[in-house]
């Protein structure tokens, strides 16, 4: 947690360049530190994942403080993960683990086109090609271990388009496939 130590450890973003506003991430930061410090359940690594903070001019680095958001989830995830294998036993947790991405592979490996629930024909959406183009990558990890990277889940961007996928529903699968990469460790 050594992310936690400094809240002077992320450059501002110069001129009229957007960053993440300093006292929201500031008091992020410390509030993380206290229940990691503490041990305390009530913030999670799902917690972490879904931190947003407002842009401003002379904001953090975005990609400094997100680094450092990913290394931090991380931590939370670790001691979950082993506090659930002492409170259940590991039997269970990999189990829990293995019904999470066979119901992930079960939706990636629906139809290309056809993998998501889509936006209203006037509204925009993830483009349906890259995000089943990433939905083979995660695919192939799940059924045979090809290479993939929490850190390539996490970043992973689309561009939109009208009638796209439905963003809440792609970025609720991706969460659940970094849970997944976080329980086997």
């Amino acid at each position: 947690m050594s992310e936690l130590t400094s809240t002077a450890a992320f450059l501002t973003t110069p001129g009229r360049r957007k960053g993440y506003e300093p006292n929201a991430v500031d008091a992020f930061l410390a509030s993380a530190r206290a229940a990691f410090e503490a041990d305390d359940a009530t913030l999670t690594s799902d917690d972490i994942r879904a931190a947003a903070f407002p842009l401003v001019r002379e904001g953090y680095a975005v990609d400094a403080v997100d680094a450092a958001l990913a290394r931090i989830e991380d931590a939370f995830a670790q001691r979950e993960r082993a506090a659930a294998m002492s409170q259940r036993g590991a039997r269970a947790w990999v189990g829990a683990s293995r019904a999470l991405a066979q119901e992930i592979l079960n939706r990636l490996s629906r139809p290309a086109r056809h993998r998501f629930r889509r936006v209203s024909p006037l509204r925009f959406g993830y483009r349906v090609d890259e995000v089943d183009l990433v939905a083979g990558r995660i695919a192939r990890y799940l059924e045979a271990g090809e290479g993939l990277t929490i850190e390539q889940v996490r970043t992973v961007a689309f561009r939109m388009q009208l009638r796209g996928y439905d963003e809440a529903q792609v970025d609720a699968v991706l969460d659940s496939v970094v849970d997944v990469m976080q329980s086997v460790g």
